[in-house]
């Protein structure tokens, strides 16, 4: 069943995007093959908790790395594993894209981006998102896609069946941000 394979294949998406900053952080590390604490958070404008705590979550899904060793003051604390190697265009580029279009906000909450794969190029009832993505609530689908609806990222369409239903499809901004997080499965 093709949402079986959906259901097992978003897992690394949802982890991935379970803090804020994680995709930033592995675009700004790949972009500088590695970083500093205090460079990331400048560069970031990010808070040193929220940093703390991201670099903590992607060390544990073994994307980044703490420097090995002792050496040169300039010497980068953190670098990308081969596995954040794997993601890291993909993440520039899903960075550069949301940063360009001022949708930072959106683009990182914790169920935007698995609601943009879990929609796809398909018109997905709320029921099939909520079969895609188990762990999400109702309550999470929901302000997430009214959040996507006001961002036009996707639209909310009448579905002609037994009984009537609603679906929810991706506009071209949904459709652009889906080509680059689906890369990141």
């Amino acid at each position: 069943m093709k949402d079986d394979l959906n259901m097992q294949r978003l897992d690394p998406l949802v982890e991935l995007v379970h803090h804020r900053w994680n995709i930033p952080i592995i675009a700004e590390l790949h972009r500088q093959s590695g970083a500093k604490f205090v460079t990331l958070a400048k560069s970031l404008d990010v808070g040193r908790a929220s940093l703390s705590a991201s670099l903590n979550d992607l060390i544990e899904l073994g994307l980044v790395a703490r420097n090995p060793g002792h050496g040169h003051p300039m010497r980068p604390e953190y670098l990308l594993t081969d596995a954040g190697l794997a993601i890291g265009d993909e993440c520039r580029l899903l960075r550069d894209v949301v940063k360009r279009r001022g949708e930072e906000d959106i683009a990182y909450r914790k169920w935007t981006l698995p609601l943009v794969v879990a929609i796809g190029d398909d018109v997905r009832r709320f029921k099939d998102v909520q079969l895609i993505l188990p762990d999400a609530t109702p309550r999470a689908i929901t302000l997430g896609l009214k959040s996507m609806l006001s961002e036009k990222w996707a639209k909310r369409t009448v579905v002609d069946d037994f009984p009537p239903t609603t679906g929810y499809s991706l506009l071209p901004k949904g459709r652009s941000i889906f080509s680059t997080a689906k890369c990141l499965l």
